[in-house]
This record gives C-alpha cells, sequence and structure tokens, in this order.
C-alpha cells in the first residue's frame, strides 16, 4: 500500500525542462511504494514566481492539512524561501507530525520550523534519487522508509580540530541559514552544532559569512562545527580553503569536523535539523 507525500517548490520557479524530470522522479517515487501529491506552485506562472509568497505558503500549508500525507518534499532552491516564512501556520506544522524535506535555499524553511515547533526537519534533497548516483540514492531512500537501514543519514567525517562534539544540530547552506539572522526564526546557537555548507561563493563571500556568525556570537555558544562541501571553493582550489577561514573565525579550541557527505554532490546524505547528535573521531 502506497503512502502520500508532497511535493513542492517554496523557493524559485522550476523551469518548464523540469517537467520531464519531475515526471521521472514521481515514476521513481511511485515505484517505491509513494503516491506524490504535486503542489500547483512548481513552475514559473509567467510572472518569474511560482505564486506569491502567500500562494506558496498556502500550497505548502494544504500539504500540511492533508491528513494522509507523511513528509514533504521541496524540490526547489535559489533565493525567495524565505518569503513564504510569515504565512505559514507553525501551530499547524507543529500538531501535523509531518517531515519537511529540502536543500540549499530551503535551509530557510528547514531551521525555522525546526525553531518554531521542535520538529526534526531533514536537510535532503529529493531530486538526488534522478542523477549521477541514482541507484546508490534510490537504495538509501528506500532502506531509510522501510526501516531497513538508516544508512541514508549517516555523516562519517574527519575531525580538523578537537576529537568530540554533541549537540542538537542546526544550520545548512552558509548563505541561507544567515537570511534567519535578526528574525523570530532564527535559531538558537546555544549548545548546538553548526552545519555548514556552500555551493557558490569564493574567499570574499566565506569571509563575510564567517564574519557575520562571529558578530552575532555564535562561535562563543555552539558545541561544534561541521561543515559540509563548499562546492565552488573546492572545485577552483580556492585558498585560504574553507578549514582555514572556519579556524580563523572560530578559534582554535572550538571543534570542527568535516564530511564529503553534506552539500550540493548528488551523492549527499540527509542531516537531521533539530536532532541531537554525538560526532566523535573514534
Amino acid at each position: 500500500m502506497s503512502h502520500k507525500i508532497g511535493i513542492t517548490a517554496c523557493s524559485n520557479p522550476m523551469h518548464p525542462s523540469f517537467s520531464a524530470d519531475l515526471a521521472r522522479l514521481c515514476q521513481i517515487l511511485r515505484e517505491l511504494g509513494f503516491d506524490p501529491v504535486l503542489s500547483p506552485c512548481l513552475y514559473d506562472n509567467g510572472s518569474g514566481f511560482s505564486g506569491t509568497g502567500a500562494e506558496r505558503a498556502d500550497a505548502l500549508m494544504n500539504l500540511y492539512c492533508d491528513p494522509e500525507i507523511t513528509d514533504i518534499f521541496d524540490v526547489s532552491g535559489g533565493d525567495m524561501a524565505n518569503e513564504v516564512l510569515p504565512y505559514l501556520d507553525f501551530s499547524v506544522i507543529a500538531a501535523s507530525g509531518k517531515r519537511f524535506w529540502g536543500y540549499s535555499d530551503l535551509t530557510t524553511i528547514v531551521n525555522a520550523v525546526t525553531t518554531a515547533t521542535g520538529n526534526e526537519s531533514m536537510l535532503y534533497q529529493v531530486r538526488n534519487l534522478l542523477y549521477d548516483h541514482s541507484a546508490e540514492q534510490i537504495t538509501l531512500f528506500q532502506n531509510a522508509f522501510s526501516g531497513q537501514s538508516p544508512s541514508l543519514f549517516d555523516l562519517p567525517c574527519t575531525f580538523l580540530q578537537g576529537d568530540h562534539m554533541e549537540g542538537v544540530m542546526i544550520g545548512g547552506n552558509i548563505r541561507c541559514f544567515l537570511k534567519l539572522a535578526g528574525t523570530d526564526f532564527q535559531p538558537d546557537f546555544r549548545r548546538k552544532i553548526l552545519l555548514l555548507e556552500a555551493m557558490g561563493g569564493g574567499v570574499p563571500q566565506m569571509v563575510t559569512f564567517l564574519s557575520q556568525l562571529k558578530m552575532m556570537h555564535a562561535f562563543e555558544q555552539i558545541n561544534g562545527i561541521l561543515l559540509g562541501t563548499f562546492s565552488q571553493m573546492e572545485r577552483d582550489q580556492l585558498t585560504p580553503d574553507m578549514p582555514q577561514l572556519v579556524r580563523q573565525a572560530a578559534g582554535p579550541d572550538l571543534p570542527i569536523a568535516k564530511t564529503p557527505y553534506i552539500g550540493h554532490g548528488t551523492d549527499a546524505h540527509a542531516a537531521v535539523i533539530g536532532k541531537f547528535y554525538q560526532i566523535s573521531s573514534d
């Protein structure tokens, strides 16, 4: 028996060319036993948006209000996900028990949902089922939902500084996470593990982001930093590299680890925002 899942796009509208990929994604999901329910706010409606912020929020809330839907997956990315936040009913979201899955710009919604409700949210892009590591991702995804294996959530890492950190995880894409600064949805940094990754951006951008986190006193409050991949920095072999920049910003005492399994690579695993992690070098 299949169970229903929602598919939506709260950030930038999907290009019409995505329709073939979406059809293939839905076919994969059906073969895995899911029944995808598509939001009306997926594609550009001619305005450069897939709907206003309120309309995209309403489409998301309709998925939350469907009692048969268990999980909601956002397939978008870009810049505009935070526009929906003021229009969401977090009391309904909290009571629903549904998990929200999104990546990149959806870092804003993933962290806002957890901050406002205490519910865990999933930092993961379901479109990974389509691309270079499709077979592996489908197996990981299927095993996670069947309860056979939680390997989709494994985040093997190497410590760059220190050898242990523990705390509830917050964060995601560094640029998008900082959109929550100063809002009602900014997570509490105290005793947290801060996860950071990025697709674009060179050294000046990373210095800017880390400087902002430092001035927000994040590094004084968190228990550790888990770095994912930084696609442009690593592809172009820019120096100083991200580990060096983070050590400079955070100081010599804060535990810092790095994993290749969080980032914009199509082999990325899922991180659970709002979950308590214990990470050691053992």
